[in-house]
């Protein structure tokens, strides 16, 4: 296997292409005073050079953009200023939300991307729409996918808009601490991405080809400062919170009210890494998980909320395979398992987390959280830590070493020996070609605990080609019965599988499609342990289409097979008879999907299925629905139906997922959001309803109200009130 890992490394190393930038422009120093109020009438903008000539990305990758946006840039020893004036056949703008951190597809928005160490892995966004509502992210692994987009980071900055007959402009003061860049740093890469809903358009200044995702870090062009930049000044915020927390329990008859207190400390360390401190946190206004349907035999990993986990998290999640075989994920941390198994809160005590760049090749990341012991529910306190090393190769490559400890802080009785401790060392390689039409990741793991230090290895291969006309994947996962990442996910061992996707995408020359495609994906599972026994498989045969109005849908036909080694009862209800292990299941079905345009007043995504399922049949509907009063309140409502009936003895289910969601801004301060979910598959129905103040920038004001019932009987489970105070301090 490593002679292996590193031929293919070197191979693919010498696919690696390269294309040329030749777009740039340049920011001029200033010494004026700029008023914040999204109109441009300061004298120097009329001389300042910025990005403009901006090109189309949707319906067309060759021609420029219909509607232009212009984009001007200065700055001062302290911000980089931004202009911008955005036309428009129009007036009327699409904005669903005055919240901060909107979601940009389906709505009038123009964001700004920043790739501040010039390597085309990492970078800073910043958006904004005609209201003035901002948003940030956090871009990694190249803008590869969706998983390295993190719309969760939070950092100070201004941004004000004015809207007039046509077009809008925008002002956006943005602090250089706000970023991480080198000292004497005179360059850094650029891109921006506009959607234009009254036109149907989306552009961008760096032509970007439709076959790649319009954050992809691969195309960018240049802009250079008039004068290097100096070194960061960061100041120390401090971050204290205060919450108030009434809670009852009706199942145990418990009740509680106490008051927490603690907070967080953000410290700059040089021009390239950050040091966050976590002291008692309290994650009670994050806003509550989605609940999913599990069909499934195996757990299903939900995305961090957390503020602190957020910053440069990709150093420290991307290892290894994020389906099959992910060493570290951060949820696993503050969440344990109690006497009857169940998932509880696993109070942390606090925490550091180093994290960012040591220099143009290098960086570095450093985790240590300490969590709580439970004594009578037999969870030990445990030091969590991980370590992570990424180095850059070729153009925008790099090869990441970590090692992860988990370790219980004292000696318990409740504690077996080989639970003591768990350790996992491991070595990536992430390829990506400088205009990312070759990508990939070859991995090789190894877990430690007491006592059993011999085989306990995961290991990956993964190589992909993106063009116009034909896209190729292929994935091998093999991880090994013994292999154990207390801090991972990883839903499966025990298993070698590959995964290989070829797909053809043809662009007619027609007003109402712009692009299909046929797939074919097949998936296949083998057990090492079972004498390489074959226990599953999917073939998947998939025709995907793209409307010119931004809508698009598909069907596909699945051919399954799994065989079940342990008896399993797929509708996971109470008192339900398992089907048999040790037998093998043969099934197909047929899938179809459609998504209406997003900008829509009523827009709707759905999918539907029905076929054959184990040795019974299934019917399923997912649907979301979305109405728009804008730009006050979005109203939606996400159903999911799974009809499984399966022969007698066995159980068959109705399997009903219902969340409605109230979203309500008020102003850009002020925000409401209700979420209601009813699940009988867990016999739960549950509220979540949060109030939100922005009293100043990035402090808040959380009241949080949660309230549990029981299904069936309808009786209270749980039921909480929260008052948080939370205020983010420069010193």
């Amino acid at each position: 296997m490593p002679n292996l890992f590193w031929g293919l490394l070197l191979l693919l190393s010498s696919f690696v292409s390269f294309s040329q930038t030749d777009k740039s422009f340049s920011v001029k120093l200033i010494s004026e005073s700029v008023q914040l109020d999204g109109a441009l009438d300061e004298p120097f903008w009329e001389n300042a050079d910025g990005p403009h000539d901006f090109q189309q990305y949707f319906p067309s990758d060759s021609i420029l953009a219909e509607n232009q946006t212009d984009i001007k840039m200065v700055y001062d020893n302290t911000t980089l200023y931004i202009g911008i004036r955005v036309e428009s056949v129009g007036d009327d703008w699409v904005i669903p939300s005055l919240r901060r951190d909107f979601r940009a597809s389906g709505n009038d928005n123009v964001n700004l991307v920043f790739d501040t160490f010039n390597d085309g892995t990492n970078a800073f966004m910043f958006g904004i729409n005609p209201y003035g509502v901002q948003r940030e992210v956090l871009i990694s692994g190249g803008g590869l996918d969706l998983r390295g987009f993190n719309t969760a980071w939070d950092v100070k900055w201004k941004g004000e808009s004015k809207r007039y007959s046509g077009y809008y402009t925008a002002e956006l003061a943005i602090p250089l601490t706000s970023f991480k860049f080198k000292e004497g740093e005179t360059k850094w890469r650029f891109q921006c991405y506009r959607f234009d809903m009254q036109s149907n358009e989306r552009s961008v200044w760096y032509n970007v080809p439709q076959n790649q995702l319009v954050i992809s870090l691969a195309f960018m062009g240049d802009m250079f400062f008039e004068q290097p930049l100096g070194k960061s000044r960061t100041p120390v915020a401090l971050i204290p919170y205060i919450n108030t927390i009434s809670e009852k329990d009706f199942e145990g008859d418990l009740s509680d009210t106490r008051l927490k207190v603690g907070g967080d400390a953000k410290v700059s360390i040089g021009n390239g890494m950050n040091l966050d401190i976590t002291l008692n946190p309290d994650f009670s206004n994050v806003e509550v998980d989605d609940i999913i349907t599990n069909l499934t035999r195996f757990e299903i990993g939900l995305p961090e909320r957390r503020q602190f986990f957020v910053d440069n998290s990709d150093l420290f999640g991307s290892f290894g395979g994020s389906r099959d075989a992910n060493p570290f994920f951060s949820r696993r941390i503050g969440i344990a398992r109690d006497t009857a198994d169940n998932s509880i809160e696993n109070r942390i005590i606090g925490g550091v987390r180093l994290s960012g760049k040591l220099n143009e090749d290098w960086r570095l990341g450093f985790l240590n959280i300490q969590t709580d012991e439970d004594i009578a529910n037999e969870i030990a306190s445990n030091n969590n830590m991980m370590f992570a090393l990424q180095k850059k190769v070729f153009s925008r490559s790099n090869i990441g070493m970590f090692l992860i400890n988990k370790q219980s802080f004292k000696d318990y009785d409740f504690i077996a020996r080989d639970e003591e401790y768990n350790r996992v060392v491991g070595m990536d390689y992430n390829l990506a070609s400088k205009d990312n039409s070759w990508f990939g990741k070859f991995y090789l793991h190894k877990s430690f605990q007491p006592d059993d230090n011999t085989g306990n290895f995961s290991s990956g291969a993964f190589i992909g080609r993106n063009s116009r006309r034909f896209n190729f994947f292929h994935d091998m996962a093999y991880i090994g019965e013994d292999f154990q990442s207390d801090l991972g996910f990883v839903p499966r061992k025990d298993i070698f599988k590959t995964a290989t996707s070829a797909e053809v995408v043809f662009w007619p020359k027609s007003d109402v499609i712009n692009s299909h495609g046929f797939e074919v994906f097949p998936i296949i599972t083998w057990r090492p342990g079972l004498d390489f026994k074959q226990t599953d498989h999917v073939y998947n045969l998939n025709w995907n289409v793209n409307f010119q109005n931004q809508s698009m849908g598909g069907i596909g036909f699945s051919n399954s097979f799994i065989f079940l080694t342990e008896p399993f009862d797929p509708t996971n209800t109470d008192g339900a008879v398992e089907l048999p292990g040790n037998q093998g299941y043969y099934f197909n079905s047929i899938t179809a999907a459609y998504e209406s345009n997003r900008a829509n007043v009523f827009a709707i995504e759905a999918e539907t299925s029905v076929g054959r399922f184990f040795n019974g049949n299934r019917f399923s509907f997912m649907g979301q629905f979305n109405l728009r009063l804008q730009p006050k309140a979005l109203i939606s409502l996400a159903l999911n139906y799974d009809k499984l009936s399966l022969p007698a003895p066995y159980s068959s289910a109705d399997l009903w997922l219902i969340s409605p969601r109230f979203e309500f801004t008020f102003n850009k301060s002020l925000f409401w959001t209700t979420i209601l979910q009813y699940s009988n598959q867990r016999d739960n129905l549950g509220i979540n309803s949060r109030l939100q103040w922005r009293f100043a920038p990035l402090s808040d004001l959380f009241i949080v109200y949660n309230d549990n019932y029981f299904v069936n009987t309808f009786a209270p489970r749980y039921r909480s009130i929260n008052l948080k105070f939370t205020y983010w301090l420069n010193i």
